[in-house]
């Protein structure tokens, strides 16, 4: 059963006592592709694959976070929910009043998710919430459009769209705000990414449209775009990749994550590291290319490592977000006091904080606070990770 927990944005009661009815969809096969390396589950063929290496899904316990954490509003809430693995089985096992749309399936594909969304539009509910990535946010705006609210829980490996939370627990804050005190809506862009492009090393984003979205900007991720890359930005890139390089210990495996800013360091070396993958590196040589979670752990097993990472787009996420084979198993293993932070000046300027979100909460927990980052030559620089 999922536990109450006391929620940190409302008050101890909620003004409102109103029932609201509330669609909640979740795609079970979102976020299975990232720790094996795969960077999406778009396909049959993809998910197959990720399945082989060992994938696990992941959506079902994201959903079960974001339903505990509205354990103060339980009895305000209705929720009209996708059946079986869609939905159902989560908001059951957290004893939430609901009503079933559609039909309890062994394997779900985009078409069942796009009817259930339509099903929730057409009984006119006060907020749609999905579980998944940018393909389930396509999926849903194909079905709502800009006819009701919608807020994504992040659980997908691409989430480039501006309709997500930074997390389940955060989303379960925004939903509760909304829902009872009327947080204003915007208009939030859904992206996607081509997933055979992003495999191969090349970021091919688009924009597919708009969703309503509930704004809390403390709360809500922004689009992931990429960076413009100036002459004084690549000078910067450099001279932290030189400092970063100058204090390689020997036989030390460096997990580094990916980037620009953590390519240029294999650039100097004379490597070949994948922009958008997790490479190996030791002794200044890279030892392993784009590997997955399981090639990872069997690489480090026993020997001294550090993980080398950088803010992902304009989020700040140093974890959680296009790095998913560094994994909670992965990060225990190393150490918090074993991960270097590098960002470039100008990335810095412009974020407030950093965030974690590996799917494991006392992970995260024990992740916040302060951090240095290093931003230049020899120079670093305080942040705290929120």
């Amino acid at each position: 059963m999922c536990a109450k927990v006391e929620n940190r944005l409302l008050s101890n009661s909620v003004n409102d006592a109103s029932v609201k009815t509330v669609g909640f969809i979740v795609n079970p096969i979102a976020g299975m592709g990232g720790a094996v390396g795969l960077k999406g589950t778009d396909g049959r063929e993809v998910l197959e694959r990720a399945i082989i290496l060992g994938a696990k899904p992941i959506a079902p316990r994201r959903a079960k976070s974001f339903l505990s954490e509205l354990g103060p509003v339980k009895e305000r809430i209705r929720l009209i929910v996708g059946a079986g693995k869609m939905g159902e089985d989560e908001v059951r096992n957290c004893g939430f009043a609901f009503t079933v749309l559609g039909k309890r399936k062994k394997e779900t594909i985009a078409e069942d998710t796009v009817e259930v969304a339509k099903g929730i539009v057409d009984v006119d509910a006060d907020l749609l919430i999905f579980c998944g990535g940018d393909g389930t946010a396509r999926d849903i705006l194909d079905a709502a459009d800009t006819k009701l609210s919608v807020l994504g829980v992040p659980t997908g490996v691409k989430m480039h769209s501006a309709v997500f939370a930074v997390g389940p627990q955060a989303a379960a804050r925004i939903a509760m705000e909304f829902l009872w005190h009327r947080l204003p809506l915007r208009e939030a862009e859904v992206m996607d990414v081509d997933e055979e492009a992003f495999r191969e090393g090349r970021l091919s984003a688009k924009l597919y449209g708009y969703m309503l979205t509930p704004y809390e900007p403390s709360l809500i991720q922004g689009p992931k775009m990429a960076s413009p890359m100036t002459e004084s930005e690549l000078h910067n890139q450099a001279a932290i990749a030189i400092y970063v390089i100058e204090n390689m210990k020997p036989d030390v495996i460096y997990i580094i994550g990916p980037g620009t800013t953590t390519r240029t360091i294999a650039d100097l070396l004379d490597e070949k590291k994948t922009l958008l993958g997790v490479d190996l590196f030791c002794n200044k040589k890279l030892i392993a290319k784009d590997v997955n979670e399981k090639q990872i752990l069997k690489k480090i097993k026993g020997r001294n490592v550090q993980i080398i990472v950088t803010p992902i787009g304009g989020q700040g996420f140093i974890f959680g977000r296009g790095n998913l084979q560094i994994s909670p198993v992965v990060i225990q293993q190393v150490g918090r006091e074993n991960i270097v932070v590098i960002a470039t000046e100008d990335k810095m300027r412009k974020l407030k904080k950093l965030r974690v979100d590996t799917g494991d909460p006392n992970l995260d927990e024990t992740l916040r606070g302060g951090v240095k980052v290093i931003t230049n030559y020899k120079k670093e620089r305080a942040m705290h990770v929120e």
